[in-house]
């Protein structure tokens, strides 16, 4: 439906602008060793909680994700830890042209602070983020129920329609951070060139196989 892979965004779309910097230092987070909610040393591969408050994503230790995630009323939310590849995801053209994403890659997620789904899509420069029209939505959630059961904030549809794939996932928020920051890393000129596609293939055979992509092909 677009002219290449990752063109200028519609009308109507809007960049991230502060959201950006966040999701670039989410992305930088590949060597910290710290918890961020008690300082305690974490390995590479750590949780995350997701603060509503603040909207943004925590680094956190094994003890703070068991203790801050499981709170009634807490204002942390914990990140799953693997994804499930949505076998039988029903999705046509129509209905992918429907939700206005000008490009092949792209995630999905309630957003319990603006109270309605957005979409990203990463870019070269970023990601660019985009509220759905709600009748677009309302259609392809009537088609695949697991949608309702989506997690608000920490968990998205990711799909993957790139190259001719058709590809569909209910991925954990941060690996889909992960994929938007592979791709702003990796990506060179118009097409992005064949190590930046060699990545993303890359990481959406790992997701499909495990359910969560290894950090050292993250940062490979």
């Amino acid at each position: 439906m677009s002219a290449g892979p990752f063109p200028e965004a519609r009308t109507g779309v809007q960049g991230c602008g502060g959201w950006v910097a966040r999701l670039r230092q989410f992305t930088r987070k590949a060597d910290y060793a710290q918890c961020e909610l008690c300082g305690a040393s974490i390995v590479a591969d750590h949780a995350h909680l997701f603060d509503t408050t603040r909207r943004q994503l925590h680094c956190c230790c094994r003890a703070c994700a068991l203790l801050f995630g499981s709170q009634q009323g807490s204002r942390y939310r914990p990140v799953p830890r693997a994804g499930r590849y949505l076998d039988g995801f029903r999705m046509s053209d129509a209905q992918w042209d429907a939700l206005a994403i000008p490009i092949d890659v792209a995630f999905f997620f309630v957003d319990s602070g603006a109270a309605h789904v957005v979409a990203l899509y990463p870019g070269p420069a970023g990601g660019t983020r985009s509220q759905l029209g709600l009748a677009a939505w309302d259609d392809l959630v009537a088609d695949n129920p697991d949608l309702t059961r989506m997690r608000p904030d920490v968990e998205a549809l990711l799909v993957y329609r790139a190259q001719g794939a058709r590809d569909y996932f209910l991925a954990p928020i941060d690996q889909c951070y992960a994929l938007t920051g592979l791709i702003r890393a990796r990506w060179r000129g118009l097409s992005g060139g064949k190590p930046a596609w060699e990545a993303i293939r890359g990481f959406v055979a790992a997701l499909k196989a495990t359910g969560r992509v290894p950090e050292g092909l993250l940062h490979a």
